[in-house]
């Protein structure tokens, strides 16, 4: 997406980040740096725009809602970022609740209090079995609010979650969650080795694929 006029690369692109999570805010910003995308990438607190009321069922529109709100109030493509951590044991709690899974939107310490209290009962019953849960990332891109055929993209981490956090980087529920295969909690890896195995690293990677195929 790097066009050129007269040999010298234009302006880049603004794509506006339905979202005010900082932590979001940078994966999302390291994701495009690493695609070498002519895109800069402006978080709607920016422009004082306000969360959007997510109201929907699932993931899918929930993003979709988002992107459109940011780009009514931008005038400008937006891409949105709908995600969060499914457990099974608990009927795949919190899912799209989990920012608020507490009843605190944004409460991280609460949000993982809670889900160790919830699956306390869980683990007691068969304390040798690992708890098994899984990101989920849903990225919705609009061109323009009314865009009748949003790209949607998601993706999935499998993972174990633990009784306990382990790891000081990352955010949400990335200390709880464990990589059986590289002995690690989301929260006790670099941000690069993160991003390259990550719900979001992999959502961005089917977006980046569908773009290129435009």
């Amino acid at each position: 997406m790097n066009d050129q006029t007269n040999g010298s690369t234009t302006q880049a692109m603004q794509w506006i980040l339905a979202s005010n999570n900082k932590g979001k805010l940078s994966e999302f910003k390291r994701l495009f740096n690493q695609a070498n995308l002519n895109i800069d990438i402006v978080p709607q607190g920016e422009l004082d725009i306000e969360d959007a009321v997510e109201d929907g069922l699932s993931f899918v529109e929930n993003a979709i809602i988002k992107a459109r709100h940011a780009s009514r109030l931008s005038g400008k493509p937006a891409i949105a970022d709908d995600s969060g951590l499914c457990v099974p044991a608990l009927g795949n709690a919190p899912g799209i609740y989990s920012a608020r899974y507490a009843g605190e939107h944004g409460n991280d310490a609460k949000n993982n209090t809670k889900l160790i209290e919830d699956l306390q009962p869980i683990r007691q019953q068969s304390p040798e079995q690992p708890i098994k849960g899984y990101f989920v990332c849903v990225l919705a891109l609009v061109r323009h609010a009314d865009d009748p055929l949003p790209i949607i993209a998601q993706g999935l981490w499998q993972g174990e979650i633990l009784d306990a956090p382990q790891g000081e980087h990352g955010f949400g529920y990335d200390p709880l969650f464990w990589v059986p295969e590289l002995k690690l909690t989301a929260a006790q890896m670099p941000a690069e080795q993160k991003n390259a195995i990550s719900h979001r690293g992999r959502a961005m990677q089917s977006l980046l694929q569908q773009l290129s195929a435009q």
